[in-house]
This record gives structure tokens, sequence and C-alpha cells, in this order.
């Protein structure tokens, strides 16, 4: 089985070295180490770790802000190590779409459920976003098709299935996506609507 790529970000060089030594000690594999958010943010974007772990409060760029963008960019989960507790840094974090919080001090066995959870939740969020594309072309493509069936039954007489099975043949027969076809039977029929 293949170990759990991580990135630690932390401005202070000791926590950096306990965390990889403990993350190493659990089996996880560290595969870079910065002392600022920015850094984090860029040494993922280049890596693709599987996790990154870090602090909030570090210079440039804190914790909470790198994890934004680690999020909305999709590159990794983020788990933050942090001293402070305070509600708003936690629902900083929260918006931010961070996957785990542990506040510092931690024991070394905090560390696995806090990661695993994090990298489960960050799968399933990635799951639901690629549902989501996958439902809006669906209806995007249904939207289209059914205005071509509208174009096919004005224009050719056709009842609204023999619309929709001629559009199915022309997709088999040119091997392009219902849409693809649906989009040039539309891009066609504005075409000859346009005055000469």
């Amino acid at each position: 089985m293949e170990r759990t790529r991580v990135i630690i970000a932390d401005d202070e060089s000791i926590i950096r070295m306990d965390v990889r030594e403990m993350l190493t000690n659990l089996g996880y594999l560290v595969v870079g180490e910065v002392g600022d958010g920015r850094s984090a943010v860029n040494l993922a974007r280049e890596l693709k770790p599987d996790i990154v772990v870090m602090d909030i409060k570090m210079p440039d760029m804190d914790g909470i802000e790198a994890a934004k963008i680690l999020t909305e960019e999709r590159i990794a989960p983020v788990l933050l190590l942090s001293a402070y507790s305070q509600q708003d840094l936690v629902e900083r974090a929260k918006e931010a779409g961070v996957a785990g919080y542990i506040v510092k001090p931690f024991q070394e066995a905090a560390l696995t459920p806090a990661i695993e959870v994090s990298l489960a939740r960050f799968r399933e969020f990635r799951a639901l976003e690629d549902e989501v594309e996958d439902l809006q072309e669906a209806l995007e493509t249904r939207k289209v098709v059914e205005r071509a069936k509208g174009i096919l039954m004005d224009t050719q007489g056709l009842k609204e299935s023999e619309a929709f099975r001629k559009i199915q043949k022309m997709s088999m027969n040119t091997r392009r996506p219902m849409k693809q076809v649906a989009e040039a039977i539309i891009l066609a029929h504005e075409a000859q609507q346009e005055p000469r």
C-alpha cells in the first residue's frame, strides 16, 4: 500500500522537526517542509501531496488563507495544527474548507485519526463536486437536446420520439455526443433564420 504523502508547514523549525518525526513514526511520508503559507501553497501545487499539515500563525500568508487556496484549487486537504482555539479562528478555518483542526500541544496518537478523517472528508467532498459537475452537464445536455428536438419537430413535422431518435441516430453515425449533434442542429437552424 502506498504511504500517505504529507507536506508540513510551520514557521518554527523545531515544531516542523517534531511533527515530521511523529508522522514518520506513524508511517506517513513527509515529502516537503516549509515555514510559511505561501511556500506551502506553492510546494503543494508542485508536489500534489495527499495532505498538508500546517500551523495557522505564519509569516507572509497564514495557514487559513493557504488552506482556502488549496481547497479551492482541489489540491489537498489541510489539517491545521495550532496553539490557538479562539472561535473566530475556528470559524475562519471552517469557511476556508479546512478538513481538520488539532490544538497544540497534542499527542502523536491524535494525528492518525485526524489525518485519516481529513483525507476521507476531502475524498467525499471531491466526489460530491464531481457528481454536481456531472449533473450540471447532464442538465445542460438535456436542455440542448430538448431545443433541438423542438426544431426538428417544427421544421420536419416529426413527433417528439421521432425527433429524439433522429438526434440519437445522428449521434451514433457521427460518433459525437448527443449534445454536440443537438448544438449543430440549433446552429444550422439559427443560420437559416438569419436575414440574408
